[in-house]
């Protein structure tokens, strides 16, 4: 079992930036494939970013060259810096665990394996 537990949301104005943390507990954090989704108010949920065991970095087009994820494996913990913040980025924010990590299903919310509570980004415009 792993337990996930997200920090660092916030309201911010657009332009802004900030970083969502993510900390894991229970088994091996390096053998996963972490990820970020995020779901706005009436959506679906949808992919942010991911990062493998090995470092590979994904990311959803909305996001691309705004937002960087990173790893810890020495702090069992994930990262998402995210800059030029739009109003539309509003959204809770979920980290995910995928303990059968693919490049090919990094992006599908139903592969990952546990999730945390989530954590809420407004961006004001």
């Amino acid at each position: 079992q792993v337990q996930l537990v997200e920090s660092g949301g916030g309201l911010v104005e657009a332009g802004g930036s900030l970083r969502l943390s993510c900390v894991a507990s229970g088994r091996t954090f390096s053998n996963y494939g972490m990820g970020w989704f995020r779901q706005g108010p009436g959506k679906e949920r949808e992919f942010v970013a991911a990062v493998g065991r090995a470092g590979n970095t994904y990311y959803g087009d909305s996001v691309k060259g705004r937002f960087s994820i990173s790893r810890d494996n020495a702090k069992n913990t994930v990262y998402l810096q995210m800059n030029s913040l739009k109003p539309e980025d509003t959204a809770v924010y979920y980290c995910a665990a995928d303990q059968n990590y693919a490049p090919t299903t990094i992006s599908k919310p139903s592969f990952y394996d546990y999730w945390g509570q989530g954590t809420q980004v407004t961006v004001s415009s």
